[in-house]
C-alpha cells in the first residue's frame, strides 16, 4: 500500500506495531487531543535495517538505539510500559510483518489524550513502531557528489534550555525551522551553531570536518545529540588509523576544512561540497570521507566482517 511521500520517497507499509500488537496501518491512529501532538512531550528513534551482499538482513545497532530511546524517556520522566528486549523484538516483528529485508524504523513513545494540561501526570504512555522504505535522505546525487549547506540563523538549543542528549519530539521544532529555512534558500541542509557560536550539528545529523588528515567533530559534552552513527564513524576512523579530535571549532574553520561530511541514521555518511557558497576543499568528496564511507557501507551492505556486534540479524519470509 502506497502512502503519501516524505522527501520524495513513497511510504510503503501495511502494518504498525502499537501498544503491544501489530495493527493495519490505517488502524494505527491517535485522537486529535493526544497530549504529545499538542506539546511535543515524547521521545523517538530512527533505526535502519540493511541487507548485506550475502542476502542476510540486519538491524543496525538495534540495542544501542533502543537503549537511547529508554534514556531519552528517562530524561523526560516517562516510564515506557515495555522492556528493552520487548521493543527490540517488536522492531524485528514490524519489519517481518511488512516483509522488509531493508527499511527504516520509527519507534515513538508518547502521552495519550486523557488530559491536555501541561502537567497531565495521569496520561497513559503509548508506544508505537512504524516502518517504511527510505532511500538516501539527502539524495543519491548528494551521496556521490556532496551537498550544499548553509549556516542557520537559528542556534542549536542551549544545554540549559533543552535536554540535548534526549531524542525528544518537541525539540525538533528547532531543527524543522532551520531545515525549512535552508531548503527555501536553495541549500540541501542547515548547519547549526551553538549559542556561543561554535559549530554544533545539522538539523538531523552530526558533522565532521577533516583538516590535514585529522578527523574533527564537536565533543559529546557540548549541545550535540550523541549520535549512534557518529559513534560508529569514530570507531571506523580509529580502525583505519585516522587521527580523531573531539573539540569545539568555529564556522570559519569549517570554511577552510579540507573535507566536511555529515552522518546520521537517515543521512548515513553524506559528503559536503559547499558551506555558505564556499567550496570545501576541491569541491568533491575527499579521501578520508570516501574511506570512512566505504568502511561504513561495507560493514552494512557489503561483505565487511568488522563490527559484527552492530548487526542484529533477522529473517524475512
Amino acid at each position: 500500500m502506497e502512502r503519501e511521500k516524505e522527501d520524495g520517497v513513497s511510504l510503503k507499509a501495511e502494518t504498525v506495531w502499537m501498544d503491544g500488537e501489530l495493527r493495519p496501518w490505517s488502524e494505527a491512529t491517535v485522537h486529535v487531543m493526544t497530549h504529545t501532538l499538542h506539546y511535543g512531550y515524547g521521545v523517538f528513534e530512527g533505526i535502519r535495517a540493511y541487507q548485506r551482499a550475502d542476502g542476510q538482513s540486519h538491524v543496525f545497532r538495534l540495542g544501542d538505539h533502543i537503549r537511547r530511546l529508554f534514556e531519552s524517556a528517562h530524561i523526560l520522566g516517562l516510564e515506557i510500559p515495555y522492556g528493552p528486549g520487548d521493543l527490540e523484538q517488536a522492531c524485528v516483528a514490524t519489519l517481518q510483518a511488512n516483509k522488509f529485508a531493508t527499511g527504516y524504523l520509527r519507534p515513538i513513545v508518547f502521552l495519550g489524550s486523557e488530559a491536555l494540561g501541561l502537567g497531565a501526570l495521569s496520561n497513559r504512555v503509548h508506544t508505537a513502531i512504524a516502518a517504511w522504505q527510505w532511500g538516501a535522505y539527502l539524495g543519491e546525487e548528494g551521496m556521490k557528489a556532496g551537498i550544499r549547506c548553509k549556516i542557520s540563523s537559528f542556534n542549536r538549543l542551549h544545554v540549559n534550555v533543552n535536554m540535548s542528549k534526549g531524542k525528544i519530539c518537541g525539540q525538533y521544532v528547532n531543527s524543522v525551522i532551520a531545515k525549512r529555512e535552508a531548503l527555501k534558500a536553495g541549500y540541501d541542509e542547515a548547519i547549526m551553531l551553538d549559542t556561543q557560536g561554535y559549530v554544533a550539528e545539522c538539523t538531523g545529523e552530526n558533522l565532521f570536518m577533516v583538516k590535514q588528515g585529522r578527523l574533527i567533530t564537536a565533543p559529546y559534552g557540548s549541545s550535540i545529540l550523541g549520535g549512534i552513527t557518529r559513534d560508529s564513524v569514530l570507531s571506523l576512523a580509529r580502525d583505519l588509523d585516522v587521527a580523531v579530535e573531539e573539540r569545539l571549532f568555529t564556522r570559519d574553520e569549517l570554511y577552510v576544512a579540507d573535507e566536511v561530511f555529515l552522518c546520521g541514521t537517515a543521512a548515513e555518511v553524506t559528503p559536503v561540497r559547499e558551506v555558505d557558497d564556499r567550496r570545501i576543499g576541491p569541491g568533491r568528496p575527499g579521501e578520508v570521507t570516501r574511506m570512512i564511507s566505504k568502511a561504513f557501507f561495507d560493514t552494512l551492505t557489503g561483505n565487511g566482517a568488522a563490527h559484527p556486534e552492530w548487526r542484529h540479524t533477522y529473517q524475512v519470509g
